[in-house]
Formats: structure tokens, C-alpha cells, sequence
């Protein structure tokens, strides 16, 4: 039980709002290879992001597709940025990031497997919001991206998240021997993760309240 608080207790502290969504410091994306390791650093610098990759991973360990599961965030996040690169975006972002890390959180945590389908829809729909929020860095540059820069951001994005997503999975199942959904060490993770959620959940929630009375978030 100690190791398991101990691996809590570094996920929470990774779980700072102090990491930020720049991994070139702010300089503008103008290569590809800027492209790759921006895609490379947004999902591991944005703790939101990084706790949901995981919380996919461990979810898909359980339907029984644990490689076919999680490409349906994958592709389903790379669809939502690739919509915001070219001024597609969705409402609410953040609002639904937060409800995502909770609801997939929340899943792990009961110890109930999904069905395939069920996963695959859910983690699709998380995953257009996942990627339209990474898809700001691209449309937030003035100068706009060429194609080299695009291509390499999605690489960047979806093979780093899908390469979470298994490591995750095959940490639980092999290294925690964690078999089974009801499996202590899983269901820990989960509350982890469903923990986060509920924090960003009140967050945004306050900042809608906020704003809805004119009031300075």
C-alpha cells in the first residue's frame, strides 16, 4: 500500500499548474521538426491531457482491445486539432476536459470493464475536445503553419498519446499485475485521476459563475 501512495502522491504532485502548454518557450512553430517536438511536449506539459491518456490507457486495458481502444482517442483527438488549425473549434473545451478526466476516472474507479463500443465512444468524443484545446497552439500562431509544421505536430501528438496509452495499460497488467478491473492498484489510479477531474471540474465551474456575474475569474 505505501508504494501505491507513493505513486499517488507523484502523479498529484505532477499535477501542478505551474507546468504550461509551451514546450518551445514560446517561440513560434517554424519546421517541422518544431512542429514534432511541440506535439511531443503539449500532451506531457499539460497535466490535464497527460491524466487522461493515462486513465484511457488503463480503461482500454479492460475491454479486452487494449491497442485498438485507444486509437480511437488517437484519431478522434488528431480530427478535433486538425479542425482547430484550420479555425474549427469546439465550445467549452476546458469545461469537457475536466468532465473527461472525471468520467473516464470514474470508470477505472468502479472496477467495471467497458464494452468495446461503449469505449470507443467515449473516448472518441473526449477526444475531439482533447485535441481541438492542443489545436489552439497551431491557430494561436499569427503567422499561421506550414504543412511540414502541421504534419509534424500531429505526429508528435498522436504517437507520443498512443504510446502513453499502451505503456500505461501494460504497466498496470504487468508490472502492477493488476488483471482485473476490480484490482486495487487500477481502481487507485482511477481516483487519481477521477480526483483531478473533480478539481478542474470546480474550477471551470467557478470560473462560469464568475463570469456569468461580471466578475473578474
Amino acid at each position: 500500500m505505501k508504494k501505491h501512495l507513493i505513486a499517488a502522491a507523484v502523479l498529484a504532485a505532477s499535477a501542478s499548474p505551474a507546468f504550461a502548454h509551451h514546450p518551445l518557450g514560446g517561440m513560434p512553430m517554424e519546421t517541422f521538426t518544431h512542429g514534432l517536438l511541440s506535439g511531443i511536449g503539449h500532451p506531457l506539459l499539460g497535466f490535464d491531457h497527460l491524466f487522461f491518456v493515462l486513465a484511457v490507457g488503463i480503461a482500454a486495458l479492460y475491454t479486452g482491445y487494449d491497442r485498438l481502444a485507444p486509437a480511437a482517442y488517437i484519431a478522434a483527438m488528431l480530427a478535433g486539432c486538425l479542425m482547430m488549425s484550420f479555425g474549427i473549434g469546439l465550445p467549452m473545451k476546458e469545461t469537457v476536459i475536466g468532465l473527461s478526466l472525471l468520467a473516464v476516472g470514474a470508470v477505472v474507479l468502479s472496477g467495471r470493464a467497458l464494452g468495446l463500443l461503449p469505449a470507443v465512444v467515449l473516448f472518441a468524443l473526449f477526444g475531439l475536445f482533447h485535441g481541438s484545446a492542443f489545436g489552439d497552439a497551431i491557430a494561436a500562431q499569427e503567422a499561421g503553419v506550414g504543412g511540414a509544421v502541421l504534419a509534424g505536430y500531429l505526429i508528435g501528438l498522436g504517437l507520443l498519446q498512443y504510446g502513453m496509452a499502451l505503456a500505461a495499460g501494460f504497466v498496470v497488467k504487468t508490472v502492477l499485475k493488476a488483471a482485473e478491473p476490480v484490482a486495487i492498484e487500477a481502481r487507485l489510479a482511477g481516483a487519481v485521476v477521477a480526483g483531478v477531474g473533480v478539481f478542474l471540474t470546480l474550477e471551470n465551474a467557478e470560473g462560469l459563475v464568475l463570469s456569468a456575474l461580471g466578475w473578474a475569474a
